[in-house]
């Protein structure tokens, strides 16, 4: 008989997780939410509070001086890192629309956070294959479109310091992995086949949790024990 470890939530059960945690009731993010939430049904892209919280203290646990985003939207999880950066740390931000990305510059300012963000507008990949040579992450987090996941990851991993993290949001699509046929939805398609790679891939360690729509959390695994890369 197998153990039930886990437990469901329902909209108050998830209300409660969302209210204990730290900055619960922070009054920047909640009108960026109510910012967001004006712009209609894009508005579900942007990450939870739960989420967010997360993100800081995974930065901050790991004493980040470096990190990545791809898929900055109305700036939240942008926000987050920012938040949980050592000293001197900085958040390179990729996006490729201004209409989004306004709202995010507007409240990174806010936060007093925007001196440690650097946005660069235009195709991610187009963007990852330009970066400076010889620039690490410590950190990196993928929250943009799904088809295009794969590709940022490999995109990504060489620039990974060894014991670097990357974490990949929406990876349980709203449950829609599960699903047998998956033709239809190459979003969920592209997914459940990173899900897939994820789990196999000897070059990271990783879990998928059920933290909102399902985050993948990778750790890429020390390259013959020899020095780190330079963090310039």
């Amino acid at each position: 008989m197998a153990l039930q470890q886990y437990i469901r939530l329902d909209d108050a059960l998830c209300a409660y997780v969302r209210n204990h945690r730290s900055g619960a009731g922070d009054p920047v993010f909640r009108e960026l939410r109510e910012e967001t939430m004006r712009l209609g049904a894009v508005a579900e892209m942007m990450i939870p509070e739960e989420e967010a919280a997360l993100l800081s203290i995974l930065v901050g646990a790991m004493r980040v001086e470096r990190a990545i985003e791809v898929g900055s939207f109305t700036g939240a999880s942008g926000l987050a890192i920012a938040r949980g950066l050592t000293e001197g740390g900085k958040l390179l931000s990729l996006d490729r629309s201004e209409e989004w990305t306004r709202i995010a510059r507007g409240f990174w300012q806010r936060a007093g956070v925007d001196d440690r963000i650097e946005l660069r507008l235009g195709p991610a990949l187009q963007s990852l294959e330009a970066l400076e040579a010889g620039l690490f992450f410590d950190f990196a987090f993928l929250d943009a479109d799904k088809t295009g996941y794969d590709a940022y990851y490999e995109a990504h991993l060489p620039r990974m310091r060894p014991g670097g993290v990357l974490v990949f949001d929406n990876m349980l699509r709203g449950g829609r992995v599960l699903a047998r046929a998956l033709e239809n939805d190459p979003d969920t398609k592209a997914v459940a086949r990173l899900n897939e790679k994820l789990r196999e891939d000897s070059r990271i360690e990783g879990v998928l949790l059920p933290i909102a729509d399902g985050i993948y959390l990778c750790r890429k695994k020390k390259e013959g024990g020899g020095p780190l890369p330079d963090r310039n």
